[in-house]
């Protein structure tokens, strides 16, 4: 029998995909969707280019979809342009069609700007690589996102843009240094459960990027140079082999919940289990 069937909304446009792909072999979009899998084989899932205007498989409506997930990206929500705009109009679309939502990073930025909040640069600065110190609220500790997480946990990360203001009813799930890291809300007839960081990552993904940003993580203080940045991808790519490194995990400071793949991908596996499998029963 087969599972419940997922859009995934790639954010990036075609020419950072094509990075992504020479880098890694997949891009946002597929990557995605290997993840799921990796939860749940029986998903049917569906990758749509969001942010180039693709169109949805013939004869399929946004109604026809358990659950939908945005990916991250390397856009930003205040530059405009058709790229993002598209991709706020089909969030919209998304809260409409009453459809259940998650969002990672920028998927989260997308979601919030639709339903009427505000995402800005943040003034802190980049955050990169692992999110520090991510703590529950007291609502965190409620909700079913995080049925099964620790109160303080790291994960990976990476943006420069913050939750300037959540929409009208929103409410904050976890937040650290660098503002919310997770949110909830309802929209129209749509819930969005969201992210700041990406569950969804491993260890090269972040590897990864840091070479595809290269000189500007530099420049910007997150490494010495450029031989320190390569370093760092190449623990990362020694932990994407070995998650059981304890030196590297000393040495990066990375707890439970970034030790076991279960962890780091429960809140997608709560997502799943509580607002779309439940809408796919229906």
């Amino acid at each position: 029998m087969s599972g419940p069937r997922i859009l995934v909304l790639d954010g990036n446009v075609a020419e950072i995909r094509a990075r992504q792909v020479a880098a890694l072999g997949y891009d946002s979009g597929s990557g995605y969707a290997r993840v799921l899998h990796r939860i749940d084989p029986s998903l049917r899932v569906d990758v749509l280019a969001a942010a180039d205007g693709a169109a949805l498989p013939a004869g399929i409506a946004l109604e026809s979809y358990d659950g939908v997930t945005m990916t991250g990206s390397a856009l930003n929500i205040y530059n405009g342009g058709v790229p993002v705009n598209r991709q706020v109009e089909l969030a919209k679309a998304v809260f409409a069609a009453g459809v259940p939502f998650f969002g990672s990073c920028w998927g989260l930025q997308v979601a919030v700007t639709a339903a009427g909040g505000e995402v800005r640069a943040n003034p802190r600065g980049r955050e990169f690589g692992f999110a520090r110190r991510i703590l529950l609220t007291d609502a965190g500790w409620e909700h079913p996102l995080f049925a099964g997480k620790p109160a303080a946990f790291e994960a990976p990360t990476i943006h420069r843009d913050e939750i300037a203001s959540l929409p009208t009813g929103a409410t904050t799930l976890a937040a650290n240094d660098f503002g919310v890291q997770a949110a909830s809300f309802n929209h129209g007839r749509g819930t969005f459960w969201g992210v700041q960081y990406h569950p969804e990552y491993d260890y090269i993904d972040i590897a990864a990027a840091a070479e595809r940003y290269g000189q500007t993580l530099v420049t910007e203080g997150m490494f010495a140079d450029l031989a320190a940045l390569q370093g760092f991808a190449a623990e990362l790519r020694i932990l994407q082999a070995n998650p059981a490194d304890s030196s590297l995990l000393w040495k990066h400071g990375l707890g439970p919940s970034m030790r076991a793949e279960t962890l780091r991908l429960l809140e997608i596996s709560n997502w799943l289990q509580t607002e779309v499998r439940p809408r796919a029963a229906s």
